[in-house]
């Protein structure tokens, strides 16, 4: 066999199989716009109510820089948000990792912190820091900190006691037992975590815009359906739908780089 050809083919299925996995959702997608497609033709029902979805595109389209304005906006309040969210977790999960009686009093308020209703804490947000960025980047951060905070926790809990063990007795330091056995451990978790993490983002930040903001895709969506403009609204919808899935696969190439070991794991699962 040729230098190379392994790694070769070994992409070549894993290119395979991503497309596998993929094929049945983008089928369904493709069922499911088409059915809505011909039931607005053949139904007759208003625009205002139901656009087609061709309508949707086209209008989309049309107001392509105005929408990228507001997405640009949301896109800067959701990486801003989720930047200080990913922070505050790697600090706390590494702080209470290291002390057992800070994980016993921490950990129980990261599981109150999601009892908070965002629906509540939102306008106060607005009420307390006004119209800027600082409202909608704390309730990105807040939305999104619980699940990367413990998906890191658990991941530290979870590394091998054995192998940790070994290395203090060869006289490695906590910190080096943490760097070469807990946090190898906890990546393949927080990698986790980050996917759900960044999802929420998108979601936080457009319902902090559309509570209170002077751009961004949620205030878009305000104006429009004010407007009865249904059909900006579900492209603004549609390009929601866009940043989330962008960065949810962002987080695959990140992890290809960071934690190689991770995905292969997973595979030989699978």
């Amino acid at each position: 066999m040729p230098p190379g050809a392994g790694r070769a083919t070994g992409a070549h299925t894993s290119r395979s199989a991503g497309i596998r996995r993929v094929v049945p959702s983008v089928l369904t997608v493709a069922v499911l716009v088409a059915f809505w497609q011909f039931y607005v033709e053949i139904s007759g029902i208003r625009p205002q109510l139901l656009p087609s979805p061709l309508r949707v595109v086209r209008q989309g389209w049309a107001h392509r820089d105005e929408i990228g304005t507001h997405a640009a906006a949301t896109l800067q309040v959701t990486l801003t948000g989720f930047a200080v969210s990913l922070s505050l977790a790697w600090l706390l999960a590494v702080v209470v990792d290291f002390s057992p009686w800070l994980r016993r009093a921490f950990v129980p308020l990261f599981v109150a912190s999601q009892t908070l209703p965002i629906i509540a804490i939102a306008p106060l947000m607005v009420i307390w820091f006004g119209f800027g960025l600082l409202p909608k980047v704390l309730v990105v951060a807040l939305v999104t900190f619980f699940p990367m905070a413990i998906g890191l926790i658990e991941g530290f809990a979870a590394a091998d006691r054995d192998a940790g063990s070994l290395l203090r007795s060869m006289g490695a330091s906590r910190g080096q037992v943490f760097r070469y056995v807990r946090l190898p451990s906890a990546l393949p978790r927080f990698f986790t975590a980050l996917r759900i993490g960044i999802t929420y983002a998108v979601v936080g930040a457009v319902f902090a815009e559309y509570v209170g903001a002077t751009e961004g895709l949620g205030i878009y969506m305000s104006l429009q359906k004010n407007s009865f403009r249904t059909d900006l609204v579900l492209a603004a919808v549609l390009v929601t739908a866009l940043l989330s899935i962008g960065l949810y696969l962002l987080t695959f190439a990140v992890e290809r780089l960071v934690a190689p070991w991770a995905r292969a794991g997973n595979r030989s699962a699978r």
